[in-house]
């Protein structure tokens, strides 16, 4: 493990959550090339994909037991889940609206809080079963985020994932190291400079944080896994908070997919969350949202405080990403409420959902909004 890891990461962590209701309504925002983004035309798997607007919640109770998930009900959550949205009988065919047994799949999965508060491996397991039973070869799947070693801290291993790439874009070179024999970083081989997320901003970065930005100045550069190792990708988030607003699908992607993201948390968080899905790396190639809410939390987050840790026993599916948040948004804005953290809704920590919809990302206004909701007993 890298000694210099904790500090920066979780330092990022806690930037995220503070200055997200923080930024500047009324300065200027530093412009961005999102109008590159609207040059290129949809596909038909662009988001908000085959269900606009459609969102399915499925409850258990006994989804979790002495802090430890249940994977045959997580399994059952995510099955019934997928055949309310697609409205089929086989689960087979459910899975095989989105993928093919052709399509090398990424499972964009959130380690980035360890072992007690990331997306679950029950829930991610059950995901591949399910996969496995529609024909998807393993070889065909990838479970990735942007760092692997955060990767392998949540659990994400060869031994509970056999047979499946397991990758970050930030990574170990063969030498054990995060920096090759000509002091050039390994990250910089997985990244595509031919897609990226101009903004005019930028952050000076030291030696110990560089490699968890990979480079620095006005660029964030998409990862090689969204432009070049997937054809489809399945997000799967976790139900947190980032102060008042989450960290769901959309954040998942945006900040999951490029590099150079410490610079944008203070006057772009919002505008990045949206923004960044709007490229198609990640607006054409993700085709499915299942949020893990079994486990997560209302506050502290997106970092690891036990105090704040929360059963939810629900699990969010969706092929719109802005409709699923939503409802995230939703389940943790009255758990915060009845808390006595918060009195209402923040406004501000719901803005990317608007902004996500203005670029026709998904619905974010809830009267539009269908919600199916199952309870499993």
């Amino acid at each position: 493990m890298l000694q210099w890891r904790f500090p920066f990461v979780f330092l990022i962590i806690w930037l995220s959550a503070s200055l997200i209701l923080a930024q500047d309504e009324n300065g200027a925002k530093p412009k961005t090339n999102i109008s590159d983004a609207l040059k290129y035309e949809r596909t038909e798997n662009s988001m908000p994909g085959k269900y606009p607007g459609k969102v399915v919640r499925v409850n258990n109770e006994n989804s979790i037991a002495g802090n430890k998930i249940n994977y045959d009900a997580a399994y059952e959550m995510i099955e019934k889940g997928m055949l309310e949205l697609t409205g089929v009988t086989s689960l087979k065919e459910a899975w095989l609206q989105f993928v093919n047994v052709n399509d090398k799949i990424g499972l964009k999965v959130n380690p980035v809080a360890g072992p007690t508060l990331s997306t679950s491996i029950e829930v991610t397991q059950a995901i591949v079963k399910q996969l496995e039973e529609a024909g998807i070869p393993r070889t065909n799947l990838i479970i990735w985020d942007r760092r692997e070693e955060q990767l392998a801290e949540a659990g994400f291993t060869a031994e509970a994932f056999p047979g499946i790439k397991i990758i970050g874009t930030e990574r170990l070179g063969d030498n054990g190291t995060m920096y090759d024999e000509n002091g050039i970083l390994y990250s910089k081989r997985m990244i595509d400079t031919t897609w990226f997320y101009w903004a005019d901003c930028e952050e000076a970065y030291d030696a110990e944080t560089m490699p968890y930005m990979v480079n620095s100045g006005k660029y964030s550069y998409y990862s090689k896994i969204v432009t070049e190792m997937c054809d489809k990708i399945i997000n799967v988030p976790i139900l947190k908070n980032a102060g008042s607003s989450i960290t769901l699908c959309l954040k998942n992607l945006a900040y999951g997919a490029i590099t150079n993201t410490g610079r944008l948390h203070k006057n772009l968080w919002s505008e990045t969350c949206a923004e960044a899905c709007a490229f198609p790396p990640l607006r054409d190639k993700v085709v499915l949202n299942i949020v893990d809410g079994i486990k997560g939390c209302f506050n502290g987050g997106p970092g690891p405080n036990p105090q704040f840790f929360t059963e939810y026993k629900t699990v969010l599916i969706g092929t719109d990403p802005v409709a699923v948040d939503r409802i995230g948004f939703e389940i943790i804005t009255k758990k915060r409420i009845d808390e006595g953290l918060q009195k209402e809704a923040a406004e501000k920590g719901k803005a990317f959902l608007f902004m996500a919809q203005e670029l026709k990302l998904g619905v974010a206004d809830l009267d539009k909004i269908k919600l199916s909701e199952i309870t499993v007993k």
